[in-house]
């Protein structure tokens, strides 16, 4: 059941990428803070995943404007 928990939270923590922000750095902030929060979730490193979230986010939102809202 915690690995369920565990799981279902790092998938919340990750729709927050769909929510790209309107310049680069809303953009890598809001990657951070939901890396950031993934990583908590799943006990891993936060500043990993802060920074990965931060780099995915962004370059996602840049690469693909027409898919974020």
């Amino acid at each position: 059941m915690r690995q369920y928990l565990k799981i279902s939270g790092a998938a919340l923590a990750l729709l927050g990428l769909v929510a790209c922000g309107d310049t680069a750095g809303e953009q890598a902030i809001i990657g951070g803070a939901a890396g950031a929060g993934t990583a908590a979730v799943l006990n891993t490193n936060i500043l990993t995943g802060a920074a990965v979230g931060a780099a995915g986010n962004t370059i996602f939102c840049q690469t693909n404007p027409g898919k974020c809202s």
